[in-house]
């Protein structure tokens, strides 16, 4: 028996439906469209392929897209410069710094500048402060594309032993603060596990939900799966032979009841997500 697969590619589409339908009516009941601008500094060619994405998605859903790429020498007080004006122009309800930032720019400074009310990745101190005491303005949008992939899959969650592999500040801490929240999409039992989890394999054979984020291509094996659970690959590594995930995939399909591709899976989600944020500040920035 194979896995089913959980097509995000599908499941993103309909949730941008359901989004460019809600942004048309924003716009039509207030006269606002929705914008979000997205700094790329450099020319690295997967964050480019990453901006146009979601330059080509927001405009598919109605919102406004602008895009700002400063050289890679860019200091960070020239990108500061750039983010202030941002902050302050009206026209303006989202604001994306891509990463990885050059080498040269302290990104911390730069994450903590960008307005919370426009800060629609979520990683703001403010912003994720609030994520931790379960009173979210924006979720952070590859953990919640996993919580919606689950929820709308109608996988229980509620009770469900959670591990997460891997505790970045963008997908392993938040993704695990989500799904132990109280009410719809959490109540899990968590496990994070990181390079220090002895015993790594027993622990993620222990999980109902294996969720694996550390960039490593294939590492999760077979025999680290408990048969029949959900393994969601956040994963994406560029390999000469294309894009594969952090899940040995046609390994561990032979062993779970549920799995995602790569690509195809998660990473759709996650721009469905950004959309979604990007609506909300437009929606909270009109109401202040």
């Amino acid at each position: 028996m194979t896995a089913a697969i959980l097509d995000g590619k599908a499941l993103s589409e309909q949730i941008r439906s359901e989004i460019a339908r809600d942004v048309a009516t924003f716009a039509a009941e207030t006269g606002i469209t929705p914008c979000l601008a997205t700094v790329l500094v450099g020319d690295d060619p997967a964050s480019q392929v990453y901006v146009r994405n979601k330059q080509r998605a927001s405009e598919k859903a109605g919102i406004r897209s602008q895009s700002f790429q400063p050289d890679a020498a860019t200091t960070t007080e020239e990108l500061l410069d750039l983010v202030h004006r941002l902050n302050y122009d009206p026209a303006v309800h989202g604001i994306l710094v891509q990463s990885p930032l050059p080498k040269q720019i302290d990104e911390r400074r730069i994450l903590e500048a960008v307005d919370p009310l426009k800060d629609v990745d979520a990683f703001h101190p403010e912003n994720v402060g609030r994520i931790v005491q379960g009173r979210p303005r924006f979720m952070p949008c590859t953990p919640y594309g996993v919580q919606q992939m689950l929820i709308r899959n109608s996988i229980p969650i509620a009770g469900a032993h959670v591990v997460v592999l891997g505790r970045s500040d963008i997908v392993g801490k938040p993704m695990a603060i989500l799904l132990m929240q109280r009410g719809p999409g959490g109540d899990a039992t968590v496990t994070v596990c990181h390079s220090r989890t002895r015993d790594l394999a027993a622990v993620t054979r222990s999980a109902d939900i294996l969720i694996v984020a550390i960039g490593k291509p294939k590492f999760v094996t077979a025999d680290m799966v408990k048969p029949g659970a959900t393994v969601i690959d956040v994963g994406i590594n560029r390999l000469e032979t294309g894009l594969v995930g952090d899940v040995d995939f046609e390994a561990v399909r032979q062993v779970a009841g549920r799995i995602t591709p790569v690509p195809g899976g998660v990473g759709p989600l996650t721009i469905a997500m950004l959309l979604l944020n990007t609506l909300t500040a437009a929606k909270l920035q009109q109401a202040k």
